[in-house]
């Protein structure tokens, strides 16, 4: 672990990148010369890299749920690759097999049927076996999120918002297990929906009248084409900042630079492709223009609306899947996947227009941006 902390996060979630270049994906600097996406990245002034962990990211038989399938060997991989170039790094914790988020948070399969102190021991321990391995290997991360975007709880349906009890109880044990192994890891507890002052109010106050553990940081994703303008993200830090006392970070974020498709690329059948559904649907109402000026413009202003949080606590933020290119089998999810979370599909990628890199992997004008705030 680095022994000091970067002045401003400037992070990226690269949890993708290990099956992105697998795939054939390449990635080049804004001068045409080739590279490896965390060297650019890091040239560009990023400091800090962010990883998932899914539990178990593969079926019965074994075939890996893909999106990364962001097991603890990959994690493993990738935390090494960031590490080794000098970059402090986020451990996020799902506790699933796959994708957790608000609209999910599905017990992985070892653990269904576990209630009560069974399934808060499950947490604990895997969250203590990952760190000490990561501990032995030279890999401490600098920050643990436990859970991911646990604004309506974690481990359904035993800690399903509004059972406030029960969620405190599944963090407590992820938070001690973090204490205990990696005691400098800052801790994270992480929410969506960056803008929604009610829900945070709401979220923390209950958690903290629960027996919630302390922690460190409170993490924030803010899209504004899901998430609101901006100025509600920037009332709702100040606020929160103030309340808490506590650190915070714009966990997740990202915003697109193009509204062109991106077909050509996946190879995938219409029916298969997920495509640009979030930002094209949403675009006209996020008050950046999906243009490479546009997406360098949202940066500046998201940077400036951190910078001015109370007292120092905003403390940066992590682009979320910025070497996410498209490349023909690395979607969201495939059928495996699918069966695990009971969805529909199609799994192809939704994202490759919201990354910092084109559809050919070249550097978008929005990481030089990035480099000079």
């Amino acid at each position: 672990m680095s022994s000091t902390t970067p002045a401003f996060i400037k992070g990226a979630d690269v949890s993708t990148l290990l099956e992105v270049t697998e795939r054939g994906g390449r990635f080049f600097r804004a001068g045409g010369t080739p590279g490896n996406a965390l060297d650019i990245l890091g040239e560009n002034g990023f400091n800090l890299i962010r990883l998932r962990l899914w539990n178990d990211p593969y079926d019965e038989n074994g075939t890996p749920y893909g999106a990364g399938t962001n097991d603890p060997d990959r994690t493993v991989t990738l935390a090494r690759m960031a590490v080794e170039r000098g970059f402090q790094w986020m451990l996020d914790f799902h506790y699933s097999d796959f994708w957790a988020d608000p609209g999910k948070q599905i017990t992985p399969k070892a653990w269904r049927g576990l209630r009560g102190p069974a399934l808060e021991r499950a947490v604990h321990d895997f969250t203590a076996g990952v760190l000490t391995r990561l501990r032995a290997e030279g890999l401490a991360p600098d920050y643990t999120a436990v859970g991911n975007e646990i604004t309506n709880g974690l481990l359904w349906p035993e800690g399903r918002r509004p059972r406030y009890d029960a969620i405190a109880r599944l963090v407590n044990a992820g938070i001690r297990a973090v204490r205990e192994t990696c005691p400098d890891s800052r801790v994270m507890i992480h929410l969506d929906n960056g803008g929604n002052n009610p829900l945070y109010r709401e979220w923390f106050d209950s958690y903290l009248a629960n027996g919630g553990e302390d922690f460190d940081v409170i993490g924030l994703s803010y899209y504004p084409f899901w998430h609101g303008p901006m100025s509600g993200l920037g009332e709702n830090m100040g606020d929160i900042a103030r309340r808490y006392g506590k650190d915070l970070v714009v966990a997740e974020t990202s915003t697109g630079f193009t509204l062109e498709d991106y077909a050509g690329y996946e190879g995938l059948a219409p029916e298969e492709r997920k495509g640009m559904a979030a930002t094209a649907r949403l675009a006209a109402g996020i008050g950046y223009p999906m243009t490479p000026e546009g997406q360098c413009a949202f940066m500046r202003d998201l940077v400036k609306v951190i910078r001015d949080v109370p007292d120092g606590r905003g403390r940066g933020f992590v682009y979320w899947e910025p070497a996410w290119i498209p490349v023909p089998g690395v979607g969201w999810a495939n059928g495996a996947a699918l069966s695990f979370t009971g969805e529909r599909g199609p799994g192809g990628n939704e994202w490759a227009n919201q990354a910092l890199f084109d559809y050919e992997g070249r550097a978008l004008p929005a990481l030089e941006t990035i480099r000079e705030l």
